[in-house]
């Protein structure tokens, strides 16, 4: 048996990472960190003695007779992509929930994919850990996603990701003393907007309409590096990071109409009011959670304006996806899988 424990991530700034016909042509960046909230996946090989053949429990169980039948798509995927056709068994637990903007999807996947190969007694470096994350979710179940999801839960740590057209990454570490990263996460605060959304039918239209959004997505990639001169800079006042946020999201937020909602924005001006410098809101939009950088005399503030949404506290975290757990399992004999279905089958029909 093997856990696997995998960050989620926020993103601050990014320019054409979240549309890889974008970044395959001219390249992109993003600035993001991962945080101290997690996926963990558990995974064995399921003893041939159980009437089905695999069963993966997330928000739903299933039992299945193949693997082929699996429903979730990022595990059929993964097996499909690691050739694996004995009974698995894997379950999935998080410290928050999906479809919020915190690259859960992409973790789901990460933490699976190591969890396999540790069965296998195949270690996995960062790199080719997030490139096969890459490879099942654009590839294989052909997702609109972006590519800085699957790459910060590989790597974790707080990080400039540049993605070049030859279909390179450079994962670039902050470097920044723990000083000002602290006072970066002082300035931060995490709110739930109780809406949810699947992030790949969001950013099906921002795919559809990114060629006409060269200036834009130009303008959002020079604020990656800005953002990250102030944080390498102590001398620079921390307030510009939040300046920065807010006009990368006054862009985005042009980008189509799907990204936010009449409520999206009800709640940013409230932050905004409430003493909050900028913000915005996670992943490819339409829900999920918002992220405002507001002065710590002034959260409490914020706190109140925001007081029917909840308030999720986090740090940020230098661990990327890793094996938790490892308890070498007993090998069967492959027969006793012929055996079991043949024995259910006679038990059913009669």
């Amino acid at each position: 048996m093997v856990i696997t424990s995998t960050p989620l991530r926020i993103s601050f700034f990014g320019g054409g990472t979240d549309y890889p016909v974008w970044y395959r042509q001219y390249g992109g960046s993003v600035l993001s960190t991962a945080i101290n909230k997690y996926c963990y996946i558990t995974c064995r090989r399921l003893p041939p003695f159980f009437e089905y053949h695999s069963r993966i429990a997330y928000t739903k169980v299933e039992n299945v007779n193949k693997n082929d039948a699996i429903q979730h798509p990022s595990v059929r995927g993964c097996l499909q992509f690691l050739g694996i056709d004995e009974g698995v068994e894997i379950h999935h637990v998080a410290d928050l929930p999906a479809r919020t903007g915190l690259g859960t999807s992409s973790a789901f996947t990460v933490g699976v994919l190591l969890g396999r190969h540790a069965l296998k007694n195949e270690m996995r470096e960062n790199y080719a850990l997030a490139s096969e994350g890459l490879h099942v979710e654009q590839d294989l179940l052909r997702e609109s996603v972006g590519a800085q999801d699957q790459v910060s839960a590989a790597y974790g740590g707080f990080n400039r990701i540049d993605f070049h057209p030859d279909g390179s990454i450079e994962v670039k570490r902050m470097l920044a003393c723990s000083k000002r990263l602290a006072e970066l996460e002082d300035h931060l605060a995490l709110y739930f907007t109780g809406f949810s959304r699947i992030a790949s039918e969001v950013a099906q239209e921002q795919v559809r309409v990114t060629p006409h959004k060269k200036h834009e997505l130009d303008s959002m990639l020079q604020l990656v590096s800005e953002a990250e001169a102030v944080i390498a800079n102590p001398d620079r006042p921390i307030s510009d990071f939040g300046r920065l946020l807010h006009e990368s999201w006054k862009i985005k937020r042009s980008l189509t109409a799907k990204i936010s909602t009449a409520s999206i924005d009800e709640i940013y001006q409230a932050g905004l009011d409430a003493g909050a410098l900028g913000g915005k809101l996670l992943g490819a939009g339409g829900g999920g959670f918002m992220l405002f950088f507001v002065p710590p005399e002034k959260r409490e503030a914020l706190r109140m304006r925001l007081k029917k949404l909840l308030c999720v506290p986090f740090a940020f975290s230098n661990n990327g996806s890793r094996v938790v757990l490892y308890e070498p399992e007993e090998s069967y004999d492959k027969a006793l899988a012929f055996e079991r279905e043949f024995i259910y089958t006679q038990h059913n029909s009669a």
